[in-house]
């Protein structure tokens, strides 16, 4: 009995000590959980602000990821001028399978979507795409689902070929092969000949971008083949074509912005070789084909980042900015579109290394205030963590 107690002090202390670079400041910064931590794996968490100032946001949860088919969606929602969240409810729930990586999204019609992955054969290759809809959404917690449906994606033989291509123009990989060792870059090119490889597995975790042109752009990434493509839809989201792939090592979970050239440029997460580095790769035709991955200046652990364009034209990436883990994690601010991030400040820094915080979901609400949910966890103290400031936060001011 005095071991549990001393436990629960212990966690206790260690919340406190994880959010004093934001509890300690006196700007504009507010922060709470979302929910009371527990044991329960939480993660994989998105926001979106509906048209009423209401926040809503939606996390998986259960007793594991792929291999657990407790997983599901939930969510909660904060109402516009209140100080605490709703009760937690289900957004999604298939039967005995994990439901992962959700993504809230509002259309320019302010159609409500939710776009996650349904896992089959506990294997993120095997994972089937969905979406659902809703146009009522305002009046309780729960939105009242109108539309259910499947993504499926066609990559022709352009794909396999342009990995073919992408790779032979990369520079080559500071590996030592075995002579009779397979190399990785032809392993990868036969498994993209294989329709079904091809065609499964897309799974979300970015908002999605909508250009100026109206096109919407749905970041994806594949497991198996350890790269991203993007969705591309010019109906409102009624259909989707697959993009060409995003070539490289371990460039996954992208996160596209557009400039004011047009151009797209997509940050993604490193799952390749050190050192670990958000990974760059840019679109000159609307996001339908993309540059070869490269490693940036930013450093990257293998874990998932968002980057978001302001109202007012500055661009905003929150990150984990080591290369050893998830125990700090960092907003930076470029006012030149992504060449240089000169502002830097600590959503948590755990000295520690005890907490883990990632798997970060971004957006500016219509107060121009930054929306910041997480995964929050210290060691089986888990939940997600909600923080809002103003831009200028991010610059000391």
């Amino acid at each position: 009995m005095i071991k549990m107690y001393v436990r629960k002090i212990v966690l206790l202390i260690l919340n406190c000590l994880v959010i004093a670079p934001l509890s300690g400041q006196k700007e504009n910064v507010s922060s709470e959980h979302i929910f009371s931590p527990q044991n329960q794996h939480v993660h994989g968490s998105s926001i979106v602000e509906l048209p009423n100032g209401d926040l809503l946001a939606c996390w998986f949860q259960g007793s594991g990821e792929r291999t657990a088919n407790d997983v599901l969606v939930k969510g909660a929602r904060l109402r516009k001028g209140e100080s605490g969240w709703s009760q937690t409810f289900v957004l999604a729930d298939t039967p005995n399978h994990p439901d992962c990586n959700p993504v809230l999204f509002l259309d320019s019609d302010q159609k409500l979507y939710l776009y996650w992955i349904v896992v089959q054969a506990a294997s993120w290759e095997s994972s089937i795409l969905k979406y659902r809809t809703s146009s009522d959404y305002l009046k309780d917690d729960v939105p009242n689902w109108d539309w259910q449906e499947i993504i499926l994606l066609k990559p022709d033989s352009e794909f396999e070929n342009t990995i073919k291509d992408k790779f032979e123009s990369m520079t080559p990989r500071d590996l030592a092969w075995a002579e009779y060792a397979p190399r990785y870059e032809k392993m990868i090119w036969e498994a993209a000949k294989e329709p079904k490889k091809k065609e499964t597995g897309w799974m979300t975790r970015i908002h999605p971008t909508v250009l100026l042109s109206g096109r919407i752009i749905l970041p994806l990434y594949s497991d198996g083949f350890n790269m991203s493509l993007v969705g591309i839809s010019d109906d409102q989201g009624k259909t989707w074509s697959p993009s060409l792939p995003i070539v490289g090592y371990g460039n996954i979970q992208p996160s596209v912005v557009q400039k004011e050239d047009g151009s797209l440029v997509a940050f993604m997460r490193d799952n390749g070789d050190t050192p670990g580095r958000i990974l760059v790769s840019r679109s000159k035709d609307m996001g339908f084909s993309w540059s070869a991955s490269e490693k940036s200046e930013i450093p990257n652990p293998g874990a998932s980042i968002e980057t978001i364009r302001l109202e007012n034209g500055d661009w905003i990436m929150v990150y984990n900015d080591t290369e050893d883990g998830r125990h700090s994690l960092a907003v930076s601010l470029s006012a030149d579109e992504g060449k240089t991030w000169p502002w830097t400040r600590h959503l948590e820094k755990d000295v520690t290394k005890i907490g883990s915080f990632s798997y970060p979901s971004i957006i500016q609400s219509k107060d121009g205030q930054v929306h910041i949910t997480y995964s929050h966890h210290i060691k089986k103290s888990k939940t997600i963590k909600h923080v809002a400031f103003s831009p200028k936060w991010i610059k000391g001011n």
